[in-house]
């Protein structure tokens, strides 16, 4: 996520539940389904999300970059190092120049011991250089040994907010943010478990939300006590990853600046991960290597 500012948590029976809204966006209530046996109990839940809330409550909303490291040199790609990202970025020095970000994916599993961990998985626009984020996508969370598993989306000035509580390892996933002047739409959908989908519209002025940059990363928060341990997950792939700019729409390899980024250690010594080169210029994998 630019991740995680501050997961909004709109009162137990919100939580449980399947959605949440805040104020100034337009949301469709969904039903919940009959919960999956992976999912912890409703009190767990709502423990799990009140701390993960606490912990994000200061998270810092842009990609934390390396001027130096590690990250692997792909042909025709800008390789760049990063303490809290990984996975692809394009970037473009005029503001406004893309109007929409989709990729697609599988849910994560996370394998979990007594330390709590977190890996994120998302698309949106913004936050690679600047404050601002429009994202949404999945969180693998390791809390009290246990994994939880929801969908979320960002939306500035707003932290994130959770939605589907029933997502599951091996969720079939497909997410877009999409911009038309100054209003945004948000859609992700759930083809395993429906209940997890959402669209969601909202506005920012366009001096504010820049969208200078488009992205599909994997990623562990950063908090202003330091960048989270990434959960050890089994395999990250993103496939019919695509943009639009100056009114043209093409995969991730299409766009302008393109970056591959690799998620390094807080000394920038060795890789938490690695990152794939593009596959039809529109997919690409991230594999775990190390937690922090």
């Amino acid at each position: 996520m630019r991740l995680l500012r501050c997961l909004t948590i709109s009162g137990s029976a919100a939580v449980l539940a399947g959605a949440v809204t805040f104020s100034g966006v337009t949301a469709t209530t969904v039903a919940a389904p009959a919960r999956p046996s992976h999912v912890p109990s409703a009190r767990f839940l709502f423990e799990a999300r009140t701390a993960l809330a606490h912990y994000l409550r200061h998270y810092h909303p842009q990609a934390m970059l390396a001027h130096t490291g590690r990250a692997r040199a792909i042909r025709n790609v800008t390789p760049v190092p990063s303490f809290n990202w990984s996975g692809y970025a394009s970037t473009s020095s005029t503001h406004q120049a893309f109007t929409k970000v989709s990729g697609n994916w599988t849910t994560p599993s996370v394998t979990c011991s007594a330390e709590d961990q977190i890996t994120s998985n998302w698309v949106g626009l913004d936050g690679f250089t600047s404050s601002t984020a429009e994202q949404l996508g999945t969180v693998s969370w390791c809390f009290q040994g246990k994994p939880i598993y929801f969908t979320w989306f960002a939306m500035f000035p707003h932290g994130v907010t959770g939605v589907g509580q029933s997502l599951a390892p091996g969720d079939k996933i497909a997410a877009s943010v999409t911009r038309s002047g100054t209003t945004y739409t948000l859609k992700l959908t759930d083809s395993t478990h429906p209940a997890n989908s959402f669209t969601r519209t909202a506005t920012c002025a366009l001096a504010t939300c820049l969208d200078t940059s488009a992205e599909w990363i994997s990623e562990r928060s950063s908090l202003a006590i330091g960048t989270m341990p990434q959960a050890h997950y089994n395999a990250f792939k993103l496939t019919s990853g695509s943009q639009a700019n100056g009114g043209h729409t093409g995969p991730i390899g299409a766009g302008p600046g393109v970056k591959a980024i690799t998620m390094v250690d807080g000394t920038n010594t060795y890789n938490l991960n690695t990152v794939s080169a593009l596959t039809g210029g529109n997919s690409f994998s991230t594999t775990w290597k190390n937690s922090y």
